[in-house]
């Protein structure tokens, strides 16, 4: 049922924050367990899954295997992928796609019924399914809410942004949010909270995440204390609609998978001198060849008009209806583009099983650091990983017990500092954009240390004047600055993170970078910082 959440607690045995592919997928596993789902908008049309394009990477292909995948996922991730997540991700996800098949997802065929399979950047096979061509995130989120609506014992709390998680007797025991009318509530969970609130795209000045994709839930975490990692690796998209506002459109990688050639202004075709792979290199490399190109002052184009063409909108109906939104026929014209944040591989550190290092506390999808992903994210594992890992959650939350049979007490600790002066939302919003083009120009795509140390040397001001821990904007101080700080830590240059000053990749560095945030007012071990693991 839909609930207007009120001051009064509602209680659960299990409260899901964030109605992305990994929170639906939760929700659906949870069965007769009683849940409450939050969501900052309409359940469905909230997140960034809703907005995937490029579709769902599982070896289904009479030429491909689980172990090929497995291998293609630790190749691009850089020497940093966990061998054990990695091979969960690729075998199991067989078995979650079979799945959504079986719920009538309507995964794309050919003429003789078996599922048409594209080809993405690294990617040693065609191993891409699509739902309606470029649509898949949004054919695929619709089918799970249509079947999560006839669930028992789940209450949606919609328009709802969590801002705090709650502690009791040592362990997460609930979250605090703010209603859409600004007023507060509490949802309790007798067995746990489950993090699916999505990446961090919505702190940088050009993304194609949906702009209140901030980390919210990272933030939370950190500041409960639990165990990052991975969180200098942001992975940016190389072709995002270049059209001068944020979020830009995106422009799948299957367009490159079906042929679609980089070029620039010159009419060089670049991409061939940069990696053997060219235009289907790993991202990263992508992305900086072209915002290389741009920095020499020259603009980059798509050309799709020749492996493309009249197919557009038959074949990707969705970026042909966002191009001619923006007054580009993509069958004639070339595409500006450019690099956009797009997806953080880092996040709060999990098991295999979703645990957090907190006691009551899950994660999943973008919002979790599985390790599957190393230093850079193969394409279209992130729909999978949201599958794979959401089935994962709700088993281990379906094989134990409720803490409690009864009602939690009402005595509940909040992480949430005292807060800061209430800023106006004009000067709120200007802090947001601040804070969302000193990232992109300190913590972007291309990073040393003198901007890093000055991106936190300013977010650290802003954050004792204005922040206010719980804040939408004091939760993208805290992520701004913790990415940063990682970044600062890592001294080189690995997947999709690259450092001018250290531009080589270091063996010492051939580790993970898992750490309490060292700000964090909770416990006095969070002074010491991080270690590599």
């Amino acid at each position: 049922m839909i609930c207007k959440t009120s001051e009064v607690d509602l209680v659960a045995d299990v409260v899901i924050v964030g109605s992305g592919i990994a929170g639906l997928t939760v929700a659906l596993k949870l069965e007769d367990i009683a849940t409450i789902l939050v969501t900052t908008g309409r359940l469905g049309k909230a997140g960034s899954s809703r907005l995937a394009q490029g579709g769902i990477a599982v070896a289904m292909g009479e030429d491909d295997s689980p172990e090929l995948h497995y291998q293609d996922t630790l190749r691009v991730g850089g020497g940093l992928s966990d061998p054990e997540m990695a091979r969960i991700l690729t075998h199991e996800g067989i078995e979650r796609v079979r799945e959504l098949l079986t719920w009538g997802v309507p995964f794309d065929r050919d003429a003789q019924g078996r599922l048409r399979l594209g080809q993405e950047g690294a990617h040693s096979r065609r191993r891409i399914v699509h739902a309606k061509g470029d649509t898949t995130g949004a054919v695929v989120v619709r089918s799970l809410v249509k079947r999560l609506e006839r669930r028992e014992r789940l209450q949606i709390v919609e328009r709802s942004r969590a801002s705090d998680l709650l502690w009791e007797d040592g362990r997460i025991a609930g979250i605090q949010v703010e209603t859409g009318g600004g007023r507060p509530a509490r949802l309790l969970a007798r067995r746990g909270v489950v993090l699916a609130t999505g990446g961090v795209g919505g702190n940088y000045h050009w993304t194609t995440n949906p702009i209140r994709s901030c980390g919210d839930g990272l933030a939370m975490a950190a500041r409960a204390g639990a165990v990052l990692g991975d969180l200098e690796f942001v992975q940016f998209h190389p072709t995002a609609l270049s059209v001068g506002r944020s979020p830009l459109p995106l422009l799948t990688e299957a367009l490159r998978g079906e042929g679609a050639i980089l070029i620039d202004d010159l009419g060089i075709r670049f991409m061939s001198d940069e990696h053997p792979l060219g235009e289907l290199a790993p991202r990263d490399v992508v992305a900086r060849a072209i915002w290389k190109r741009r920095q020499l002052g020259r603009r980059v184009y798509l050309d799709a008009r020749e492996s493309v063409g009249d197919d557009f909108p038959g074949k990707f109906p969705n970026v042909y209806r966002l191009c001619v939104q923006h007054s580009f026929d993509p069958r004639r014209d070339l595409l500006p583009v450019t690099p956009a944040a797009h997806y953080h591989i880092g996040g709060v550190v999990t098991d295999a099983w979703g645990r957090t290092s907190l006691p009551g506390l899950w994660a999943c999808g973008e919002a979790a650091a599985t390790g599957v992903h190393g230093a850079n994210r193969l394409a279209s594992n992130s729909l999978l990983e949201g599958l794979v890992f959401g089935t994962r959650v709700a088993r281990d939350l379906c094989g134990m017990e409720a803490e409690s049979s009864t009602v939690p007490s009402t005595h509940y600790a909040s992480t949430m500092e005292s807060s800061r002066p209430t800023l106006s939302k004009a000067a709120a919003a200007r802090l947001r954009s601040n804070v969302r083009r000193l990232l992109w120009e300190n913590v972007g795509l291309i990073r040393r240390a003198d901007d890093l140390r000055n991106a936190l040397t300013q977010l650290e001001e802003w954050d004792r004047c204005f922040g206010g821990a719980s804040s939408p904007v004091g939760s993208m101080l805290t992520v701004g600055r913790l990415i940063a700080y990682a970044a600062l830590e890592r001294e080189e240059s690995r997947g999709v993170h690259y450092r001018t000053d250290f531009p080589e990749t270091d063996p010492l560095y051939a580790r993970r970078f898992l750490f309490v945030d060292p700000w964090c007012p909770r416990t006095s071990s969070c002074a010491a910082g991080g270690a590599g693991v």
